[in-house]
């Protein structure tokens, strides 16, 4: 009879259970596909059915990996983001019609008269006919942007909004500077940073959310390594600061376990603060992809809400299905296209093996 460790463990106050039984396939996976660290995990609304982080924090390192090790989240933090942007609608503390210049009247003369009308709900659903901005792009240069943290992303946006572009219609605009924009509002919207709102959240959830690379603050953390594996060492980054409500979070798997479990249990109607409606139209009220989550029906007819972070040395990626009461979880320190097809096989094979399980 195979060996199964059973841990338990709380998330409101209700005991979960979870076992490894795929480490061995996952391993694998992890070893061919050049990963050095793989976390894993699939979880219902009240259970975790198995967690396991295997391989190494570094590249050619001893440093094993931990159940505790970071992560840095990437566009992942956009499922956070919006998630705390329905809350703050729901207490009535801005609206979902309510547009930037309304809350910053004296950017507006000098912005792209495109961008006069945007709202929040078009930032958050990447409606907003934005151009493309990531932490690869050569300007602004830091010289043109200071001040602390808060300071920067208001310079970075009134910035971005000044420039002539003219964008092409399409369905999405997958524009990051759409929720920077966002971050901004909801801290005008309620004189909080960005990062107080998220650790505020956190501490709500008992999760403990941060922000750049996990071995920045302690480099017993993972490294994120680029498609070369050469790992990247600890040093701020001043672009990934004015995209923080885009994609600066890092967190560990348990704790991204509970946002998933938090997010199922909405979906289910089993949340106090968001009624299901309220969750099923952050997840698939517009096609294709609402505020911080993509949706898809797969063949078999299941529908998934699903996002993919790739911050440039790590990724992650999360699949929700309601229908069967399931999140897929899966965290890489290293970004390349071999190690995204490697998490994609390892996905697949969870999904096959739960998806007939209610």
């Amino acid at each position: 009879m195979k060996k199964i460790l059973v841990f338990i463990f709380f998330l409101n106050c209700v005991p979960t259970f979870y076992a490894q039984k795929n480490n061995a396939f996952a391993e694998k996976v992890r070893e061919q596909y050049k990963i050095p660290e793989l976390a894993y995990a699939v979880v219902s609304s009240d259970s975790i059915f198995e967690m396991e982080v295997l391989g190494y924090q570094r590249n050619n390192s001893s440093s094993k990996a931990k159940i505790d090790d970071r992560f840095r989240l990437g566009s992942m933090t956009k499922t956070i983001t919006s998630y705390i942007a329905t809350l703050l609608v729901k207490e009535g503390k801005i609206k979902w019609n309510t547009k930037f210049f309304d809350l910053y009247p004296e950017l507006k003369t000098k912005s792209n008269p495109n961008t006069y009308n945007f709202t929040l709900q078009d930032f958050l659903t990447f409606r907003a006919k934005l151009p493309i901005w990531s932490y690869g792009n050569q300007t602004p240069t830091k010289k043109e942007i200071t001040g602390n943290d808060q300071q920067q992303r208001y310079e970075f946006i009134a910035w971005f909004f000044r420039q002539n572009f003219n964008v092409e219609k399409q369905d999405i605009y997958w524009s990051n500077p759409s929720y920077v924009a966002a971050g901004l509002m909801l801290e005008k919207a309620t004189g909080k940073t960005y990062e107080t709102l998220v650790k505020e959240l956190g501490k709500s959830l008992n999760i403990d959310f941060d922000f750049g690379q996990p071995n920045i603050k302690d480099k017993n953390q993972p490294w994120g390594h680029d498609e070369n594996l050469k790992p990247e060492k600890p040093a701020l980054n001043y672009e990934l600061n004015w995209l923080s409500s885009a994609g600066n979070i890092n967190c560990s798997l348990p704790d991204y376990c509970k946002f998933s479990q938090m997010q199922l249990q909405g979906l289910l109607g089993k949340s106090k603060l968001l009624t299901a409606e309220e969750f099923n139209n952050m997840h698939c009220g517009f096609p294709e992809y609402s505020f911080g989550w993509q949706s898809e029906i797969k063949e078999n007819g299941l529908k998934y809400s699903f996002h993919n972070g790739s911050p440039g040395t790590f990724l992650t990626k999360v699949y929700l299905c309601p229908s069967i009461n399931k999140a897929f979880i899966l965290f890489a320190n290293v970004q390349s296209e071999e190690a995204d097809q490697g998490l994609m096989i390892l996905l697949n094979k969870l999904q096959e093996q739960y998806e007939g399980r209610f």
